[in-house]
């Protein structure tokens, strides 16, 4: 269905687009539970990971496996031929030949559009700096869609919203599912004005609140997302932020009972241990999600190409 498209933003996606994403990764959700199928053997999905990651490089590989492809990894890139100065796009062009499809994660906004303008394969975005994390909305997006419903939904993004690449994908999604969003974030973390004035002409109901006492309680879904020390370019002004937001067992009093709390992780001090074993808690099952929903990604793209 989607050939050899590349997977950039969530701006380029349609509600239906995105349903067949999350229908055909339910159909596969067995497969990323122990089984196994065979649809991309002899395929290759290459991993140009220029950030630290966990839990997207691991289930994109996970993915892969459960799918009977390989994976190859470009490593750190003071192993490789960046370090003697070799630019983004020959390491895309050298790379491409290599493998089927590309994941790229770099801390530069824009990135992965400029790797697929020389790849001669499917690009996946798998974060670029501040901007987007398309492949992390839609494991979002199923979890939300499982865990509870995507009509009607009334969600609070909460955290980081100035450089949280994962709340601005998430934010264009939810838009075309016609959701009633709450930004809570502190004043100069707030969701980029370009981002709300987008959501805006959708017609998007987006409410703002700098305190999640004041909104915790009128919502389906509490997206957290934390501080990110590392987008800010003055320390002392992350200091002045860094715990913003906490949330703990007591933080959930008076709470709707189908409340789902979720998180991208990892999380550092905005969600206490404890509320990890409340009915709530659902961040640690939504980041097994994103083995199913990288799982249909990659069959999407990879199934028909070369």
């Amino acid at each position: 269905m989607f050939g050899k498209r590349h997977v950039l933003s969530m701006r380029e996606f349609s509600r239906d687009e995105i349903d067949s994403v999350l229908d055909l990764a339910e159909s596969l959700e067995p497969y990323a539970r122990g089984g196994r199928c065979e649809a991309l053997s002899g395929k290759i999905l290459a991993l140009l990971f220029f950030e630290p990651s966990t839990r997207t490089r691991l289930s994109f590989e996970t993915a892969m496996m459960r799918l009977g492809g390989k994976t190859l990894s470009l490593g750190p890139a003071e192993g490789s031929a960046i370090a003697k100065g070799e630019s983004l796009a020959d390491t895309i062009r050298v790379i491409g030949a290599y493998a089927d499809a590309l994941v790229i994660r770099h801390p530069k906004e824009g990135s992965a559009r400029l790797a697929s303008q020389f790849s001669p394969v499917p690009v996946l975005n798998a974060g670029d700096g501040a901007g987007h994390h398309p492949t992390q909305t839609l494991l979002d997006l199923y979890t939300i869609r499982k865990e509870s419903s995507l009509e009607d939904l009334r969600i609070a993004l909460v955290g980081d919203l100035k450089y949280g690449r994962t709340v601005h994908s998430l934010a264009y999604a939810l838009a075309l599912y016609g959701a009633d969003i709450t930004l809570v974030s502190p004043p100069t973390l707030e969701m980029p004005a370009s981002i709300k004035a987008d959501l805006a002409g959708k017609g998007t109901m987006v409410r703002e609140a700098h305190h999640l006492d004041s909104v915790i309680r009128d919502v389906d879904v509490l997206y957290v997302t934390r501080i990110q020390r590392e987008r800010f370019p003055d320390p002392y002004e992350y200091s002045k932020v860094a715990k913003s937001y906490r949330i703990g067992p007591e933080s959930l009093d008076g709470v709707r009972d189908g409340l789902i709390i979720m998180h991208p992780l990892p999380r550092v001090d905005e969600i206490a241990p404890e509320v990890d074993e409340t009915r709530h808690a659902l961040y640690f099952k939504q980041s097994f999600y994103g083995v199913p929903v990288r799982m249909a990604l990659l069959k999407m793209l990879m199934e028909e190409s070369r």
